[in-house]
């Protein structure tokens, strides 16, 4: 029978960080530690046994790191969120972190209440960014779209074309998008080719950092 609270796996092959996560977890009349992991291939094993809503996964695990082993749970199961934890502040870490599928990045040395504050946002279906990151990633593409669109006039979206935008930012797949707005997953395609040629935009991590500076990712 379901508790209703947040179930969560835990993957982080540090035994001292492990049982600290555990003891911040299960503190929260809302959430609960429901398995662990010591490294990439358990926890995709685990996680398929116990299908938690959120797996806190480690990014330096051996036999299979956090980031592969993040894209490979998110083939066999799309709608399980992972939420990662990682000591790295640099920009690169988090473009791969969300080109495997992960709804959010909390550094080690933040607060718990942060990473709280981030399982509770992506259990609710958002995604979250350590603030200690997120400011670096938006100034990276504010630069960026300062130097692409230098001598010309950015066209505005479309209220269709900013809906789509959101929803792929917020990680909906263009199938889930189409049913969510009662069109074909062609019409979204098209919307977001139009949405991104129209902002200068290559990437999906374009189109995330574009949404941290609308205000798109903000829980509610």
């Amino acid at each position: 029978m379901s508790t209703g609270k947040i179930r969560i796996l835990i993957a982080e092959d540090h035994e001292t960080v492990r049982e600290g996560l555990k003891l911040i977890v299960n503190s929260q009349p809302d959430m609960e530690v429901i398995g662990e992991a010591t490294d990439g291939r358990s926890a995709i094993a685990q996680a398929e046994k116990l299908l938690p809503d959120i797996v806190l996964m480690d990014i330096s695990m051996p036999r299979l790191n956090g980031l592969k082993a993040t894209e490979q749970l998110k083939e066999l199961q799309p709608e399980v969120k992972i939420l990662t934890l990682t000591r790295h502040k640099d920009d690169g870490y988090l473009q791969q972190i969300l080109r495997a599928g992960a709804s959010g990045y909390v550094l080690k040395q933040s607060s718990a209440a942060e990473l709280l504050h981030a399982i509770r946002a992506i259990a609710a279906g958002g995604k979250y960014l350590d603030p200690a990151v997120a400011g670096k990633v938006m100034g990276t593409y504010a630069t960026r779209r300062s130097a692409t669109t230098t001598g010309k006039h950015l066209e505005s979206l479309s209220e269709r074309e900013t809906e789509v935008m959101r929803l792929i930012a917020w990680g909906h797949s263009n199938k889930e998008i189409a049913a969510r707005l009662e069109i074909s997953v062609k019409t979204v395609e098209v919307h977001k080719a139009n949405s991104m040629r129209k902002l200068g935009m290559r990437s999906r991590i374009d189109i995330v950092r574009y949404a941290l500076l609308q205000g798109w990712l903000q829980d509610t």
